[in-house]
């Protein structure tokens, strides 16, 4: 069996040019969360400008655009924080869950 070829990362100049996420929207893994998250992502819509970089870097695949807004599909989100911590804007704040 032959190894894949390995080829050089050439940093995308835009946002077009970056792979797109998971392959599935969310809802696609084993279980929900089973309530165990202690923060999760709020979006501001208002300051949100679509550049779908809480999409790429969200790790469960649980964030994806519908009806052209961001949302979050808070079943499967785990709320590591990734999407707020990378959001150019900081349009994601991460909101302590209420029991």
């Amino acid at each position: 069996m032959e190894r894949p070829i390995k080829r050089d990362f050439k940093r995308p100049t835009h946002i077009n040019d970056y792979p797109v996420g998971p392959q599935y929207e969310a809802g696609f893994l084993a279980e929900t969360n089973a309530s165990w998250r202690t923060f999760r992502p709020v979006i501001d819509l208002d300051k949100c400008i679509n550049c779908l970089i809480c999409y790429m870097v969200c790790p469960d695949g649980t964030i994806m655009k519908r009806e052209g807004k961001v949302a979050v599909d808070y079943d499967y989100c785990k709320g590591c924080g990734v999407c707020a911590h990378e959001c150019p804007k900081d349009a994601i704040a991460m909101i302590k869950e209420e029991l």
